[in-house]
């Protein structure tokens, strides 16, 4: 099982990935096969990251049976979470 850090890590790797993918559009998705070969991360905590991250209200996500997401989409809260995180750097910088 992984710790707090990871599964931390790991989420925040989903929506990064994800909003990458799909450049801030909501009506686009990515499978789950393909974020499992992006984030190279376990089956079983990709899938916790995306119920954890589904439960915030971040992305929607269609299951495959045995647990495994079949098709992963931000939601518009996802969006606008990730547009803040992407201007807080720059303000950073």
């Amino acid at each position: 099982m992984a710790t707090l850090r990871e599964r931390k890590t790991y989420r925040a790797q989903v929506l990064r990935v994800l909003y990458e993918a799909v450049e801030g559009n909501r009506l686009l998705g990515i499978t789950g096969a393909q974020l499992r070969s992006d984030l190279r991360i376990p089956e079983q905590d990709l899938a916790a990251a995306c119920t954890y991250l589904a439960g915030e209200g971040l992305i929607t996500v269609d299951w495959e049976p045995g647990n495994t997401p079949a098709m992963v989409t931000l939601t518009h809260e996802g969006i606008r979470h990730m547009e803040a995180e992407e201007e807080e750097e720059e303000g950073a910088v």
